[in-house]
């Protein structure tokens, strides 16, 4: 088979939101390593930018990074951000994987995208992916790397890095208040007046934020890809990043570090739930210890982090509604799952701000 034969054919096996051909041709020039044909796959996980495995005709492979279908909202969705994020931080202590080349021009695939080297490597995004690939005592450890990794992604220098002017670096809450009412005014489906409630009695009461760092965004355990042994070997999906307050970061982390007999399972049952895994409250001593950053307010940030995620879901409930995710028996089943995991996000929110003193 030609090779011009053998784009058309991978062409017509190409999830949506590749463009076969034209993504083949710019590997051939950007990635003189890959051989074509190249094979795509979509990636699961992920309900904002889209993640794709690419295979060589040697089995070599990269990730690829785009833009969901359809309309976006802004910097939410900026490939060039997250790739001048992702490769300043490969000078760093910070585990993420090589970056391998960034194309702008969206004549080749509809929008912009960056390509990394492949990491292998087990992603925990359910308690039973977790119960299956480590033990309980490999993963009371691999929480606890989690916990370091994320502290060493504040101990980074933003300046030093090359950073220092990818966000303003004072005000990161009031910021965030602003940004994702804004966003879910664009994105809201319905109405949902305690989204706003919580808005309200959230900014009336801001901390005051310490020393700006880099800021992950969105933060969690199945943004992470492990090694066989359990070590982090790399963090991922840095589409939210910015400079800021690293609480924010440490609030949304405890939101999303279910334990066993939580009711509000944001992602289904994440792999936190498995046995092994530090609590909650051994989460936030062993940062408070590794970074030396004082807690005392904690809540406020675990607060603000149930009402983003309510935001953020309400946008892929958005997609999913406008069909950016396809329109299969599985869209349809997340269509309705999105729907009511928004409307209880906001309830915890709610919640969480009534236990503010």
């Amino acid at each position: 088979m030609g090779e011009e034969q053998a784009s058309r054919d991978g062409d017509l096996a190409a999830p949506e939101g590749i463009d076969g051909p034209r993504v083949e041709a710019w590997f051939r020039r950007e990635i003189p390593a890959a051989e074509p044909p190249l094979r795509f796959e979509r990636i699961a996980g992920g309900h904002s930018n889209l993640t794709y495995a690419v295979t060589d005709a040697r089995g070599a492979r990269w990730v690829l990074r785009r833009p969901p279908l359809g309309k976006r909202l802004g910097s939410a969705h900026d490939m060039g951000r997250e790739h001048r994020v992702v490769s300043a931080l490969a000078r760093t202590p910070v585990p993420v994987a090589p970056v391998a080349g960034f194309c702008a021009d969206e004549e080749v695939n509809g929008a912009p995208f960056y390509v990394m080297e492949f990491v292998e490597g087990p992603v925990l995004r359910t308690r039973e992916d977790a119960e299956r690939a480590f033990d309980e005592a490999q993963r009371r450890a691999i929480g606890e790397r989690v916990v370091d990794t994320l502290a060493a992604i504040h101990a980074v220098d933003p300046d030093a890095v090359g950073l220092g002017d990818l966000g303003r670096k004072e005000d990161y809450v009031a910021r965030t208040l602003r940004r994702w009412s804004g966003q879910w005014e664009k994105s809201r489906t319905r109405e949902l007046p305690l989204v706003d409630e919580v808005h309200r009695r959230l900014a009336e009461r801001i901390p005051e934020q310490g020393p700006a760092t880099i800021v992950h965004g969105d933060y969690r355990l199945d943004n992470v890809i492990l090694s066989p042994a359990g070590e982090v070997a790399a963090v991922v999906d840095w589409e939210l990043c910015t400079l800021g307050d690293p609480l924010a970061d440490v609030g949304l982390l405890i939101v999303y570090w279910a334990e066993e007999g939580d009711e509000l399972l944001p992602l289904a049952e994440p792999g936190t739930m498995a046995a092994g895994f530090p609590s909650r409250e051994e989460v936030k001593r062993r940062y408070a210890e590794l970074s030396g950053r004082d807690l005392g307010e904690i809540d406020f940030y675990v607060a603000l982090g149930y009402w983003k995620l309510a935001v953020i879901l309400e946008g892929v409930y958005a997609r999913y509604s406008a069909g950016q995710y396809g329109a299969d028996a599985a869209a349809r089943e997340a269509l309705a799952r999105f729907a009511r995991t928004v409307e209880r996000l906001a309830e915890a929110a709610g919640e969480a701000v009534d236990r503010l003193p």
